[in-house]
């Protein structure tokens, strides 16, 4: 398993920088993966943050779909938010494993 520093504090991510223990995830440390992303945070993006790791805390499937299904933002606003990859990203900057449903 892989570390990385961020915000100053060393975290568990695997060879795709993803996050291990979504645990040691906290807001700072959002805004600067988006960084390294090219993305600056709204409360927008943290909200669909936020809902994805509520879903995933539940054990729920995170798709874009049900993102878009939110009611926090279309599917069209969701490729705008995080453009190229929005699941992959999204789920990178929410400190939570890369979901099942992306390649």
């Amino acid at each position: 398993m892989a570390k990385k520093t961020i915000s100053g504090v060393t975290v568990d991510v695997n060879e795709e920088g993803y996050f291990t223990n979504p645990a040691q995830w906290n807001k700072e440390m959002a805004v600067e993966i988006a960084k390294e992303e090219g993305i600056h945070l709204t409360e927008k993006h943290v909200a669909i943050l936020v809902f994805l790791r509520e879903r995933f805390a539940k054990g729920e499937a995170l798709t874009i779909r049900s993102v878009g299904n939110s009611g926090l933002v279309d599917i069209k606003g969701f490729y705008g938010l995080f453009p190229g990859a929005p699941m992959k990203k999204a789920a990178k900057i929410a400190g939570i494993p890369k979901p099942a449903s992306c390649i």
